[in-house]
């Protein structure tokens, strides 16, 4: 049997549904894992399988204008994912077009080298008609020499299969590089701290996208098969705090037991989840907060 195995990059503008197809693709939530040999600079974010090939998935963050040091080290990390990967996708929406931020990124793409197969996904394909996708794909495949197109719903699963399995021939002839059942050998605190900041984020919308960051500050196994977890949710001001806690500790009651649930059920266990919101001014200048979302924190240097 020959197998294949490599690494995914999908790549796109912060809410182009990056996310959302890679939960498609991986059959799960998210199984967030990494590379035994830190070979890429990325998180790597799930492993599907399809035939005989393994698809592992690195981690980009949404390609945007930094701004910020945490700006500039998310962008790093999204195109050092990218130049890591063996092949790209990028992820569009349909219902936006090229805007400004889709140039930048075919700009970005030029730049990538030669060699790397890139393949277009025009995603929430149900948000317009018929000739303006065909328009759109024809304009932007005169902008860059993508090696295939896709018209997808991520969300409905519209032409996902098709690309999953158009990526699975592409990749190289290797051995699989996780065993077939793995899920996650990245540090469950990581794991369990993202579950939190999600739902922070979600409950939050707008008000604090990226002001503020989630540590798991103690994991207690204990006797009876359960765990305690301490977690401290860092933001940069005063009134940040406020906006995390609610009226009368509303807020963080309802993200702490979003939270719990989520954990228990990838746990398969109970868990004690306890939520400290803190003020840290100076937290996005922390080499130690990077390091802790799997980010550079030199890659943020101006």
């Amino acid at each position: 049997m020959t197998t294949r195995a490599g690494f995914i990059a999908l790549i796109g503008e912060p809410n182009a549904g990056k996310s959302t197809l890679l939960n498609r693709m991986v059959g799960a939530k998210v199984s967030i894992v990494t590379h035994k040999v830190q070979t890429t600079r990325a998180r790597i974010r799930g492993v599907a399988m399809e035939g005989d090939s393994q698809l592992v998935f690195v981690d980009t963050p949404g390609l945007f204008q930094p701004r910020r040091r945490l700006d500039r080290a998310m962008v790093a990390a999204a195109w050092g994912g990218a130049a890591d990967a063996d092949v790209v996708v990028l992820l569009i929406e349909a219902n936006r077009g090229i805007t400004e931020g889709v140039e930048r990124i075919l700009e970005g793409l030029d730049g990538l080298g030669q060699g790397r197969k890139v393949a277009l996904a025009i995603n929430k394909i149900d948000r317009v008609e018929a000739p303006v996708l065909l328009g759109l794909s024809k304009e932007i495949n005169e902008r860059f020499p993508f090696a295939e197109t896709f018209m997808i719903s991520a969300e409905r699963g519209h032409g996902v299969d098709a690309l999953r399995s158009w990526l699975a021939g592409e990749l190289p002839e290797s051995p699989w590089l996780y065993p077939e059942d793995q899920i996650a050998d990245l540090p469950m605190r990581m794991i369990a701290a993202e579950m939190t900041r999600e739902k922070l984020i979600l409950r939050l919308h707008q008000e604090l996208p990226y002001q503020l960051t989630v540590e798991t500050e103690n994991w207690e196994e204990r006797k009876d098969g359960t765990a305690r977890i301490d977690q401290l949710i860092y933001v940069i001001r005063d009134g940040h705090k406020g906006i995390v806690l609610g009226h009368k500790g509303e807020t963080i009651k309802s993200v702490s037991k979003a939270a719990r649930e989520e954990l228990e059920e990838f746990l398969g266990r109970k868990v004690h989840l306890f939520l400290q919101v803190k003020v840290r001014p100076n937290w996005l200048d922390e080499a130690e907060r990077y390091t802790e979302m799997g980010l550079e924190f030199k890659d943020g240097n101006a």
